[in-house]
């Protein structure tokens, strides 16, 4: 089983998405762009840390970059059984599951920001992550610094986020090493989230998930509210409101995954936080960051590792998928017509990058790769989904 997880708030970085520009995968910012009716590109080549850390820019640009990451991994043939998302990221891992569209997601999550960054703007709040305690000493902690402060994430394992007004966050800050805690660190992000400071803002995001259409996912999604798997397009409403202001299980939720024997964990965008806990929590399963395209050969050769594929991933013909090989997969449903001019070629065509394998519909077909076309996986004329192989290239390292 592979399982994909995705980054929340805290991930972003300034000029995140430069490693990106020359990728395929860069034209679903365009996209994005148009529907969310602002320069999204901006966001990941040029704002500055002041810019990204505005609750407004940091959702958006966030899972953005997770859904850049995505469709790359896609682009490779490989799917998950099984997803979770960090707080913001639970919108990210919907995607990734199938149970809403990546246009809906561009909206809801740009109207989330928004409505979180008014009720930031309206009850000041921090966060802080609280390492090296227990739940217990943290519960304790936050019973002696009063009101305003709560527990927000249970990461892991000696890491806790505590969230609040930014007065309660520096008193427990203050209050920390009489409790033995390790360390406390002050987080980017731009409000107390996931708490009743933020309670403001679900008027508006309960607006906002009553237009969005959900999907019964054939993958489930480990929810941050209670922990569990959930596939029912009818119960994504609410769980995402109630997400708002309670804590996120991430713990709990990781305890989940694990049950599921996962072979690989792929976080899919920035940063790289869920991987290092995933390494801390679960040494013998292999954890890896997909933030930058470089970051797919290694992801590759990790699955190559693991032996035959049909659990996880299409290949061709049966035949075990190494790293000098590649597919091309359909980015959209359609019907599918070859490039003429490589079928008269035939077998160890010459392939470069960005180079026309053939259409679907009226959308031409390119390839993310150099290599060698070792076949045409669909037939002319088949109808295709997306993700499905179309053709089957040894790449140019071999």
């Amino acid at each position: 089983m592979i399982c994909f997880v995705f980054p929340g708030q805290g991930s972003q970085r300034e000029k995140m998405g430069e490693a990106w520009t020359d990728h395929p995968s860069w034209e679903l910012v365009e996209e994005a762009s148009q529907v969310a009716n602002r320069d999204l590109g901006q966001l990941l080549l040029s704002a500055d840390s002041t810019e990204l850390s505005m609750t407004r820019n940091t959702q958006i640009s966030t899972f953005l970059m997770s859904m850049i990451a995505l469709d790359s991994i896609e682009r490779l043939g490989i799917s998950p059984q099984l997803c979770a998302g960090h707080s913001l990221g639970e919108y990210s891992a919907l995607v990734g599951a199938g149970a809403m569209t990546f246009d809906a997601a561009v909206k809801l999550v740009a109207e989330r920001g928004e409505a979180m960054q008014l009720a930031a703007e309206e009850n000041p709040g921090a966060m802080a992550a609280v390492l090296g305690a227990s739940d217990e000493t943290i519960d304790a902690l936050c019973t002696t610094t009063g009101d305003g402060i709560y527990i927000a994430n249970y990461n892991s394992d000696g890491q806790t986020v505590v969230a609040g007004t930014i007065d309660a966050v520096d008193r427990l800050t203050s209050l920390a090493k009489e409790f033995g805690v390790k360390r406390v660190i002050k987080l980017p992000v731009g409000g107390g989230f996931h708490t009743p400071l933020i309670k403001s803002a679900q008027p508006r995001l309960k607006k906002a998930l009553g237009a969005t259409r959900f999907y019964d996912s054939d993958i489930p999604v480990v929810s941050n509210v209670d922990a569990h798997e959930h596939s029912r397009a009818s119960e994504w409403p609410t769980l995402l409101l109630e997400q708002l202001c309670s804590p996120v299980l991430w713990k709990q939720s990781m305890e989940v995954l694990k049950k599921s024997s996962p072979k690989i964990v792929i976080e899919v965008g920035p940063g790289g936080v869920l991987t290092g806990l995933f390494k801390r929590s679960m040494p013998d399963v292999t954890a890896l960051s997909v933030a930058k395209p470089e970051d797919l050969e290694l992801l590759i050769e990790q699955v190559a590792d693991q032996g035959p594929l049909h659990e996880w991933a299409t290949y061709h013909h049966g035949e075990r998928f190494y790293s000098s090989e590649r597919l091309v997969v359909a980015d959209c449903a359609g019907v599918f017509a070859p490039e003429t001019s490589l079928i008269d070629m035939g077998s160890g065509s010459p392939i470069a990058v960005g180079q026309r394998i053939g259409t679907i519909g009226s959308k031409a077909v390119r390839s993310p790769f150099a290599g060698r076309l070792q076949g045409m996986i669909a037939l002319d004329g088949e109808r295709v989904t997306k993700g499905q192989p179309i053709a089957w290239l040894q790449s140019e390292e071999s």
